[in-house]
């Protein structure tokens, strides 16, 4: 069948799904990660078709919004495009200005420092904890105390990777020493808690994702928690293109008009609209992702240990998200070939984060080896296994009969 569109020429009978898998996913029979869909997905978005609204705003965003709210009790959420989007709120509503300084980890994705960089303040990046490998706060405290630019730092931004809470107790104490803020980059953490109080109620500001490899998911969407009751008028002017014009929607004004700097940060319904669906099913998701999380945990143990690989950390204080596992290998070399261990059996195991430092931006910046030698450390020893809703139990225990069958090139022992 042959499509025109502007004498463009299509034949989409040429067009397969796998034309749109990356050459390294092609011929992987248990992939990294696959969305799930358990509910009323495919009802609400017809449901949304049908109201009319599909902009943002409408009813599905509205009700998303309210269950997370009834999961962050005395919170704020709105609904945004992406996790990206909302850390560019909070960065905006932070009003962070050419010149300023913020400090955050090496070991995270770009939008936790471009969020930031865009209103043109610098990163200054911090260290890790090797760990839960988590934002270090001794880390921290040496760049407030000790960094030429300390003067000019206004935020810390905290990251809780894979869902396993950093120490924000300290976090809070530098922040009220130092009078500065601190925002969480909640990407992995939502339904995961420290010492009883859930992930994103720590801070003023925090973000969540809800991209096609999170728990939960609308293919792309986040939201903006705000803890901070002073910020809650201006959170939904800034992601309303710097308009009121979600007062206007509740009939409080005659007319919206422009009140202060914002952007498009508010998704379609129809994306709300699958990820309500999503949100219904949370209990069964994070259930099922905590039983496989719990199975790799104990049956890759005495394989770890005789391979001198480490397994993940859990502080007796962090209740986590389950949102991702990984291996740490003794070096290098035996984390790229037990990868191609896997991939040849046609199981997709992922590194992570490269140091952002040591990254061409972060080199720009001032970045060079040595500034955060834990990052450089893990990052290259760092492997994801996969872990997803819909992973059955013998695909499962097909990956760990594969990676039990994996003997390390040396046998060194000094994993961190």
């Amino acid at each position: 069948m042959n499509s025109s569109i502007q004498g463009i020429s299509v034949n989409r009978a040429a067009v397969s799904a796998g034309d749109f898998l990356p050459p390294w996913a092609r011929g992987i029979r248990i992939p990294f990660n696959r969305p799930s869909f358990l509910g009323n997905e495919r009802v609400y978005l017809e449901k949304a078709l049908e109201l009319g609204w599909i902009a943002g705003g409408g009813y599905f965003t509205l009700q998303c919004q309210s269950l997370l709210e009834e999961h962050l009790p005395g919170s704020r959420v709105f609904l945004t495009t992406s996790g990206t989007a909302a850390l560019e709120m909070a960065a905006l509503l932070s009003d962070v200005r050419p010149g300023d300084r913020f400090i955050a980890p090496s070991f995270t994705f770009s939008s936790t420092v471009n969020a930031f960089l865009l209103r043109g303040a610098v990163p200054l990046f911090g260290d890790i904890q090797p760990d839960t490998l988590n934002l270090d706060p001794e880390s921290v405290q040496r760049l407030l105390s000790e960094h030429p630019d300390r003067h000019r730092i206004r935020a810390i931004i905290v990251v809780h990777y894979g869902g396993i809470s950093a120490r924000m107790e300290a976090f809070q104490a530098l922040a009220q020493e130092y009078g500065i803020r601190v925002i969480e980059d909640n990407a992995h953490g939502l339904f995961g808690q420290y010492r009883g109080i859930p992930l994103g109620q720590w801070s003023s500001l925090a973000a969540l994702s809800f991209h096609e490899t999170k728990n939960l998911t609308c293919g792309e969407g986040g939201a903006l928690i705000v803890n901070d009751s002073s910020l809650t008028e201006r959170a939904e002017i800034v992601r309303e293109k710097g308009t009121d014009r979600s007062r206007f929607f509740r009939g409080e004004v005659s007319k919206y008009q422009w009140q202060d700097v914002g952007s498009s940060y508010a998704p379609a319904d129809l994306l709300a609209a699958l990820l309500l669906a999503q949100l219904e099913k949370r209990e069964l998701i994070q259930s099922r992702r905590k039983v496989l999380w719990e199975r790799y945990m104990k049956e890759l143990g005495p394989w770890a240990m005789e391979q001198g690989i480490r397994l993940p950390i859990i502080p007796s204080d962090c209740l986590p998200s389950y949102h991702l596992f990984y291996l740490l290998f003794p070096s290098p070399q035996e984390r790229q070939a037990f990868v191609g261990h896997l991939r040849a059996r046609g199981i997709l195991a992922c590194s992570h984060y490269e140091p952002l430092h040591l990254c061409p931006k972060g080199r720009e910046l001032g970045g060079k080896e040595g500034d955060c030698p834990v990052t450089e450390w893990v990052s290259p020893r760092l492997v994801r296994l996969p872990l997803y809703y819909g992973l059955s139990d013998l695909e499962q225990e097909e990956i760990l009969e594969v990676v039990r069958a994996w003997s390390g090139v040396s046998q060194k022992r000094n994993v961190r």
